[in-house]
């Protein structure tokens, strides 16, 4: 594991004048908002000027789609009524695929640009409701992620082509680019993505942020657009393990996260041994991981599990197809505004303006989507195959002995190649069974190969958010990786 003080090396911030400001934990910037030494107004100027100078540039990060107009003017009302509300006057930021008030919830896609939204989605009211001020819409692979095998990840019609801020021609991954690359690179302490399979884990990973998916519909997906209501989650990123326990309990309206990221009592692993990465440097990083997790006291056991197949990789996307010609032409039908009002619509869309939305890659998956039966009876028998698979033949045997277990997420972050798809050669196959049986599962970073981070991941039984957190609280203790600054090496 390359040196966990990696980020005191060859750093240039863009805009050191805001560093302190971008890269002080959300409990730091409460506990300053709360004693009056910092305001919501100056904190949110701050990191509205660092987005200025790192991400609204020529060759910037894009990692936000939009501003908030609204932000500084919610600060001050925050500043002129201070309470004791869990976030008050904290900026955070959402993906562009949920609904909220100012903001485009446009998936990133141009079929959906300046189609008003009327409402924010319940995590929206529930962030608001808590304090907190909503900065802006972070940018996303288009439709999460889900319109073709070719697809890069970052990239939307919108906004264009989202980088890492450790090394900007590679990616930022997806579909929770944006939120990823922002966390990491400072531009405000708390954001929310969406995770169906991956999402949340592979910008977290590519980033070396912390995020959670959590254990499907513990967090409302209600004003999300969907890709599949089995599978879909929202869930919190941010840049150390007890600030994403405090965003989950404001999102799933639980306590006593946060107080669980100081337990210590003893905890049971299960290593998974079919969760390695294809990434040998990636691996060698995981092995001295639990080198130091077994020096810190931590029971670690190997642990087999039945291995993923084309198969199960084939009923996985009849699946997510499937519910995707439904759901997602069920929220189009329902969602306020003139536009597209379906799949057939959207890809229509996309064909007539193909000069934008398809100049890089097709919509494959979106046509092949369209041409199901949606949820027939072959998804039928596809989802029994998998859940088969996730649940008693993965997940339920591997974790009987063990609070969590674990594995690599994905190698590092690859060199972004717009029309030529996704380099997921080196990712493990951690994130497919939790996505199937909708389990929780997290990303912590473990360290570093070639000055980019890796990623490991914690899958908990469902509903054990408080497993999962106790968790990878201990394993952030142990690696020491909780402050880490990007490079910004363009």
């Amino acid at each position: 594991m390359e040196g966990k003080f990696w980020h005191a090396r060859a750093m240039t911030d863009p805009h050191i004048e805001t560093a302190e400001y971008g890269f002080a934990t959300a409990h730091s910037l409460l506990d300053d908002l709360k004693s009056g030494e910092l305001s919501s107004v100056e904190l949110t100027e701050a990191l509205l000027a660092r987005i200025h100078a790192v991400d609204d540039t020529n060759d910037g990060l894009k990692s936000l789609i939009a501003i908030n107009a609204e932000a500084l003017s919610d600060a001050a009302r925050a500043d002129q009524n201070p309470t004791d509300l869990p976030l008050h006057g904290l900026p955070v930021l959402i993906k562009d695929n949920i609904e909220a008030n100012g903001l485009p919830a446009s998936a990133g896609s141009l079929a959906l640009a300046g189609r008003t939204v009327v409402a924010d989605a319940p995590l929206v009211k529930q962030l608001r409701d808590a304090g907190a001020i909503i900065l802006g819409a972070t940018n996303l692979s288009e439709w999460a992620n889900i319109r073709s095998g070719n697809s890069t990840s970052g990239w939307s019609g919108i906004n264009g082509l989202t980088a890492n801020p450790w090394k900007y021609p590679h990616s930022a991954g997806g579909s929770s680019s944006g939120s990823g690359a922002a966390i990491a690179a400072g531009l405000a302490p708390l954001a929310v993505g969406t995770e169906t399979d991956g999402s949340i884990v592979c910008p977290a990973s590519v980033n070396g942020v912390v995020g959670i998916k959590p254990t499907v519909g513990l967090v409302s997906k209600q004003g999300v657009i969907p890709i599949s209501s089995s599978m879909d989650s929202p869930g919190p990123m941010a840049r150390n393990v007890p600030d994403m326990a405090l965003m989950l309990e404001v999102l799933a309206g639980v306590r006593n996260l946060v107080d669980l990221c100081d337990d210590e009592s003893p905890l049971r692993i299960g290593v998974v041994g079919q969760w390695l990465s294809g990434d040998d440097a990636t691996n060698a990083v995981f092995d001295t991981a639990l080198t130091s997790l077994a020096e810190a006291g931590i029971q670690l056991t190997q642990v087999n599990v039945t291995e993923h197949s084309d198969e199960i990789g084939d009923a996985e996307l009849t699946i997510l197809l499937s519910e995707l010609k439904e759901d997602l032409s069920a929220y189009l039908a329902s969602r306020h505004g003139d536009g597209v009002k379906s799949l057939a619509d959207v890809v229509q869309f996309n064909i007539d303006n193909s000069d934008l939305e398809l100049q890089h890659f097709d919509q494959g998956l979106l046509e092949q989507a369209l041409r199901s039966g949606g949820r027939d009876e072959i998804y039928r028998a596809a989802k029994d195959k998998a859940l088969n698979w996730a649940v008693n033949q993965v997940l339920q045997p591997g974790i009987a002995d063990f609070d969590v277990l674990i594995g690599t997420t994905y190698g590092p972050s690859w060199l972004s190649s717009l029309g030529n798809g996704d380099n997921y050669d080196a990712a493990s196959i951690i994130t497919c069974a939790p996505a199937l049986a909708g389990w929780p599962i997290g990303c912590l970073p473990m360290g570093f190969v070639d000055g980019l981070p890796v990623g490991m991941g914690v899958v908990a039984r469902p509903r054990s958010e408080a497993d999962l957190v106790r968790a990878m609280g201990q394993l952030e203790r142990v690696f020491g990786l909780n402050d880490l600054r990007p490079t910004f090496i363009r």
